[in-house]
């Protein structure tokens, strides 16, 4: 499985690129799936569910399944963040894992970069940022800088650079 990343600042639009980004993945032919990195505290369950009741309970992990989906919430007890690898094992094989986010992890990614957040830039200090997309120019940087508005640049420059083959094509 390939992995690659979008990494940036909050507010720099990496959700915004990887919603456009799947669907022209998608239509070359590639199974993709995604990993996103959440900063805060966060739960996808509400009070007043079984499966909340459950895990308040004590449940070290509970599933849910429906007919359209099923999602496994697991309890971090120690409360430490999982490398990037060690979640990975749960992901099923697909030929793209793209991640948001685990922006120090050390998969390639293109930095997601709005100057106007007033936020620095990662490029320099991470060796694995192999590109950065931009809605502005940038100059003297080591990696390419590709417009942020181009999907399609973005979505040639990751196959690129993963050597990504559709799974119907090996």
């Amino acid at each position: 499985m390939k992995v690659f990343g979008l990494a940036g600042w909050s507010g720099s639009g990496k959700t915004t690129v990887m919603v456009n980004l799947l669907p022209e993945l998608i239509q070359r032919g590639f199974s993709v799936s995604t990993v996103k990195h959440a900063h805060h505290k966060f739960d996808i369950d509400r009070p007043g569910k079984d499966s909340y009741e459950h895990r308040r309970a004590g449940a070290s992990e509970v599933m849910i399944s429906s007919i359209n989906r099923w999602a496994l919430m697991h309890e971090l007890s120690d409360n430490n963040d999982l490398p990037l690898t060690e979640l990975m094992e749960h992901m099923s094989p697909v030929d793209l894992l793209i991640v948001e986010g685990f922006k120090w992890e050390p998969h390639p990614k293109i930095e997601i970069h709005r100057p106007s957040l007033g936020k620095p830039l990662l490029q320099p200090d991470d060796r694995n940022i192999v590109a950065v997309a931009s809605d502005k120019k940038l100059h003297s940087l080591d990696v390419p800088v590709l417009p942020l508005s181009n999907i399609l640049g973005i979505a040639d420059f990751i196959v690129d650079a993963v050597s990504l083959k559709p799974s119907c094509a090996e």
